[in-house]
C-alpha cells in the first residue's frame, strides 16, 4: 500500500473517534450518561452506529479528561462531580485562561477574529433567549478556537483537559446557582476583545469570567 492510500484508510478512523469523542462528551456533559454510571463499549456502539474501536479511542480520551475512569476488570464508569476539586480547578484555569485569551487576541488569524465575532453574536443570541444548550454548543466552538487561536500548543493541551468538567459541572447546578445570560455575555466580551486583536481587554474579560465562575462554584454549596 502506497503512503497516499494508507493516509486515506486512516483518516475514517480518525474521524470516527472524533466522531464518538464529541458525542459521548456531550452525553457525559449534558447528564445523559449521569455521574457515576456504567457504561460500555457496545452500547455506545450500538447507540451511536459506530465501531467499538473508535468508541474505545474516544473512551480513552475522555479518561485523559478525567470524564470517565477505565478500571480494570470492572468496567467503566462516568466520573463523579466534586465541588471542592471544581474549585481547585479553576485555580490552574484562571491563569491558563487568561494566557490563552491574550495569546489569541495577539497571535489570531483574521479568519480566527472573523469567526470569534461570530461566536460573539451566538452567545449573545443564547442570552437572549436564554437557551441553555444553544450556549453550550457555542461554548464548546468557542474553547476549542480559543486554544487554537492563542498558537500556544502547550496552553492549549492543558486547557483541555479542564473544558469538559467545567462544562458538565455549569450544565448540572447552572439552573441552581448561575445566571446563563450574564455569562454567556461574559463569553461574548472575551470573543469580541479577542476579535479587536486588544490584549489587555481579553484579560480583563477573562478574569471578570473566572470571578463570576468562581462565585456560581462557591454558591453550590452554599447557596444565596
Amino acid at each position: 500500500m502506497n503512503r497516499r492510500a494508507a493516509e486515506e484508510e486512516i483518516a475514517p478512523a480518525q474521524s470516527l473517534t472524533d466522531r464518538a469523542y464529541a458525542d459521548i462528551e456531550e452525553m457525559i456533559v449534558f447528564l445523559k450518561l449521569a455521574p457515576g454510571s456504567a457504561i460500555s463499549e457496545a452500547e455506545l456502539s450500538a447507540h451511536l452506529g459506530i465501531g467499538r474501536t473508535p468508541i474505545r479511542e474516544a473512551l480513552q480520551r475522555l479518561a485523559r479528561e478525567r470524564l470517565v475512569q477505565i478500571l480494570p476488570r470492572r468496567g467503566i464508569i462516568v466520573s463523579g462531580i466534586d465541588v471542592s476539586g471544581q474549585l481547585r480547578l479553576l485555580e490552574v484555569r484562571r491563569e491558563l485562561e487568561r494566557l490563552i485569551a491574550t495569546s489569541a487576541a495577539r497571535r489570531a488569524t483574521d479568519d480566527e477574529r472573523a469567526r470569534f465575532r461570530e461566536l460573539a453574536a451566538g452567545f449573545e443570541r443564547a442570552a437572549k433567549v436564554n437557551d441553555d444548550v444553544s450556549f453550550m454548543r457555542v461554548d464548546r466552538d468557542f474553547n476549542v478556537l480559543c486554544s487554537a487561536a492563542s498558537h500556544n500548543e502547550f496552553a492549549a493541551n492543558a486547557m483541555s483537559l479542564m473544558h469538559s468538567l467545567s462544562r458538565r459541572f455549569w450544565y448540572l447546578y447552572y439552573k441552581q446557582a448561575a445566571n446563563m445570560p450574564l455569562t454567556a455575555k461574559l463569553h461574548a466580551d472575551i470573543a469580541r476583545a479577542i476579535a479587536a486583536g486588544d490584549e489587555e481587554r481579553a484579560g480583563r474579560a477573562s478574569d471578570k469570567l473566572l470571578d463570576a465562575i468562581e462565585k456560581f462554584t462557591r454558591a453550590t454549596v452554599s447557596p444565596t
